[in-house]
């Protein structure tokens, strides 16, 4: 496992040396967002709060491995199978839609369960 070299925080006063110096312990740096800039942690909220509704919310952590392993799960989810309206409901892996089916008849449509039935995933049989 390789181990962590920074943490990233904005400048509220919650952060005090003392929160800095935990990590300066273990020989991580500090960096700080930029002054005056409250949009520069916007993307990363962003994905912290899907990540948060969409999955952390729904599961009890057990062990420092597990949560890893659900990361792990949901972030081949997430860039493969998961629509982003910014990409016109493409996941970020794909470059075009699929082929539009004509006859829905003779498609069978596989379901695949992700943490149990949390999050489907859904694709045409072949």
């Amino acid at each position: 496992m390789e181990s962590l070299r920074f943490v990233l925080r904005d400048r509220d006063g919650k952060y005090g040396q003392a929160f800095d110096a935990v990590f300066h312990t273990d020989d991580m740096r500090v960096i700080t967002s930029a002054p005056q800039a409250p949009r520069m942690n916007a993307h990363c909220e962003r994905v912290i709060g899907t990540l948060r509704r969409e999955l952390l919310d729904q599961f009890l952590i057990m062990g420092e491995g597990h949560p890893r392993q659900v990361l792990k799960t949901y972030e081949v989810h997430y860039n493969r199978h998961r629509p982003h309206q910014a990409r016109d409901q493409l996941p970020p892996a794909d470059q075009q839609h699929p082929a539009a089916v004509h006859d829905p008849d003779t498609r069978r449509v596989l379901r695949t369960r992700i943490f149990g039935g949390l999050i489907n995933e859904y694709r045409n049989a072949a």
